[in-house]
């Protein structure tokens, strides 16, 4: 095995799916503890498995620092010059989201064994719980986009089976359905760009190849607009799964499956999958500064419009599903301004904060019997220690206050979005033969339309031609630098709003008195172990996390980044710079500054509980306020503008096509006529010798007539 490391990536894989298997087939004939082990065996074998892999490719990588382990398992599909392989690759960015799928997976898993104990279904529960690691696995696994778009279409049919999981409560089944259409909505946009990509390759999707292919200079300068297309198409697909704007209204909706399920959605798994995706393909979409702009400022506006409506909600749930709607806009801004390692090492910190934080909110349902409202809760400190502590460390660092891991996180994201200065000298380097080839393809036509010969090309032209190409390329590429400037300013403010209303959700939670039912307050009781463990591991890698970004300057490479650079390329296809030390550590000052400011608004107003003051202002601007708690009425516009005209067409063809056409044309119609004959035949049919014989009267007197 040690001969050939990459025999265990597909080991990785089919540990959940056995364990998916087996208590999807056995679960209601084995008791729970036994589907317990099942369960939380697969993923923790997963994880033992990927950490061994982990240490294979570090220790290959200190020989070879291009080195990934790549496995073959069969071929697919073959048809004509189209083939898809079953094939795994294990690189330094996989290597990254396996350990947080199987890790924060197997917490989960052991977080369940307690919170799911009283249901009955938990052989299912677990079952489509494996499923939806092993289908996240496939897609990071995977060697080549159809292999992840299996995994992409896994973790949306299991979000939608978990989601809906007590699918007897309607509500509970609206949410699953919501999350599975609106899903579907953004993989058409995946499906064609994919489409796109055998159609302007080698008719292979694999990664490797697709890199080939757009290392071909030539190809991506003259192909520029078809590139910007398949980008926004793939975007498109990645804001329905990552929960952008406007695809972003099914994922608060999903806080209606249970806890550890919005933990294992929100957290490290199905929402990451569309940053995932933007940050595998980054040799592509660096080649469009255009779409990779629209995806920096579809980001920040996610980041800005979740962060104002998580100011106002209640439901400690769906406080935290808008944080993580918020937080994956900053991660879309880091991809988007290029900034591919940081929206990583996002990805990587959030996965361990906000799984606490999810974890923490199920905890506190749990103790409080299902209690969700935060003007309900209050006083909570003292009755609930464990999980008071890890949630207070969690909001910390989502806060983005030092020295926690988000602070590390958000701060390069801010910082590498204003970080840009075209390198002239790399960008020449990279583009040159690109342009001097397209220029000679232009002047060759212009001699030819000119009926003239290739001989007869003007060389002085083609040079100038070329000049010309790499100028406006150029010019491009710079006008787009002020929209990072924008994205900064409001990623900016989506800090300041995420501290306040994290800790305003901490306060009504743990501080002040209790506001609710003092019957229930007086059974609440901390966490049990396999609840508490996972809360205490995640609170500490909340505060560890953060420091393999370090150091601070992020113009010099840090350990995470280090990693990183063999899968990113960084600054060769990327043309964006660095600030200078002293301006870095301006910015980083600026974003405790403003994480303190929200911290302490927070503080200021809910210290004690809901207070007289914040009422009053909420008040006063009522519209606002309103606008905010109705979620800028985004649900309502889109039931009165896409939901409501579809059902309304669905329900006009079902009335033509099925009750008309089908029904009553094709099925009844001609039964009916069959009946009308047989009411002339009986009419005929009577049994009496006077008609018959008056019968035969008419047909003779008919038959005369007619020879006559």
């Amino acid at each position: 095995m040690q001969d050939n490391p990459a025999i265990l990536l597909p080991m990785i894989v089919l540990l959940p799916l056995l364990g998916g298997i087996i208590n999807g087939f056995f679960g209601k004939r084995l008791s729970k503890q036994a589907v317990y082990f099942i369960a939380n065996t697969a993923v923790l074998g997963a994880f033992v498995v990927s950490v061994q892999s982990f240490f294979n490719l570090r220790a290959a990588i200190a020989v070879d620092p291009s080195a990934a382990f790549r496995y073959e398992a069969f071929r697919w599909i073959a048809a004509g010059s189209y083939s898809f392989d079953m094939s795994f690759l294990l690189d330094p960015l996989s290597s990254v989201m396996i350990l947080v799928v199987t890790g924060v997976g197997f917490l989960v898993h052991l977080y369940s064994t307690s919170y799911m104990d009283s249901d009955e279904g938990v052989g299912r529960y677990f079952s489509y719980l494996n499923l939806f690691v092993f289908s996240m696995l496939m897609l990071v696994l995977g060697k080549n986009l159809a292999m992840l778009f299996i995994g992409w279409e896994g973790v949306g049919a299991c979000s939608y089976l978990l989601i809906g999981f007590w699918f007897k409560d309607m509500a509970k089944a609206e949410a699953g359905q919501k999350a599975f259409v609106v899903n579907r909505i953004g993989d058409i946009g995946f499906v064609v760009a994919i489409f796109l990509l055998l159609a302007y390759g080698n008719g292979s999707v694999d990664y490797d190849s697709l890199k080939l292919m757009f290392s071909d200079k030539v190809a991506t300068v003259s192909h520029a607009p078809t590139i910007t297309l398949i980008c926004l198409l793939l975007f498109v697909g990645a804001a329905g799964k990552s929960a952008q704007i406007p695809l972003h209204v099914w994922l608060p909706d999903a806080m209606a499956g249970p806890t550890p399920v919005s933990a294992l959605i929100h957290a490290a798994t199905m929402v990451t999958a569309g940053v995932y995706m933007i940050v595998r393909l980054n040799f592509l979409f660096a080649l469009s500064p255009h779409a990779m702009t629209v995806v920096m400022l579809i980001g920040a506006l996610t980041a800005l419009v979740a962060a104002s409506i998580g100011l106002v909600q209640n439901d400690i749930k769906k406080v935290l599903a808008y944080s993580t709607v918020s937080q994956l806009g900053f991660m879309f801004i880091a991809v988007g301004a290029g900034a591919f390692a940081a929206g990583i090492f996002h990805l990587f910190t959030h996965a361990f904060f906000k799984g606490c934080l999810f974890l923490g909110a199920g905890a506190v349902i749990h103790a409080l019997h299902h209690e969700q409202d935060i003007r309900k809760m209050g006083g909570l400190a003292k009755k609930l220690p464990v999980i008071r502590m890890t949630f207070l460390i969690s909001c910390i660092a989502i806060a983005g206050l030092p020295p926690l891991a988000g602070f590390f996180s958000k701060d390069a994201i801010l910082v590498e979005t204003v970080a840009f200065a075209p390198e002239i000298e790399k960008l020449q380097t990279y583009y040159g033969p690109g342009f001097q080839r397209q220029a000679e393809t232009m002047a060759l036509g212009e001699a030819i339309r000119a009926g003239k010969t290739a001989a007869d090309v003007d060389r002085l032209r083609i040079a100038e031609k070329a000049g010309e190409l790499q100028k406006q390329w150029r010019t491009s590429v710079e006008s787009l630098a002020p929209w990072r400037k924008v994205a900064f300013g409001m990623g900016l403010l989506a800090a300041l709003m995420t501290a306040f209303y994290m800790f305003r959700l901490y306060f009504l939670t743990f501080s002040g008195t209790y506001r609710g039912d003092h019957h229930t307050f007086d059974h609440a009781h901390d966490a049990p172990w396999p609840m508490a463990l996972p809360l205490q591991i995640l609170a500490v890698l909340s505060v560890g996390a953060g420091w393999l970004g370090t150091p601070f300057n992020h113009g010099h490479w840090n350990k995470f980044y280090q990693w990183l650079d063999p899968v990113l390329e960084r600054g060769k296809y990327l043309v964006h710079g660095h600030l200078d030390v002293k301006t870095e550590y301006a910015l980083m000052a600026l974003s405790t500054v403003v994480a303190a400011t929200g911290v302490a608004l927070a503080w200021s107003l809910y210290k004690a509980g809901p207070s007289e003051k914040m009422a009053n202002l909420a008040q006063s601007v009522r519209p606002v306020y309103q606008m905010l708690l109705n979620k800028y009425w985004l649900d309502e516009a889109f039931h009165a503008l896409i939901v409501a005209p579809l059902r309304g067409v669905a329900q006009f063809l079902f009335q033509l096509v099925d009750r008309l056409l089908i029904d009553g044309l094709m099925v009844r119609a001609p039964g009916m006529v069959l009946i009308g004959l047989s009411h002339v035949g009986r009419m005929v049919q009577t049994g009496e010798v006077q008609t018959y014989l008056l019968g035969v009267a008419v047909g003779v007197a008919a038959l005369a007539w007619y020879l006559i």
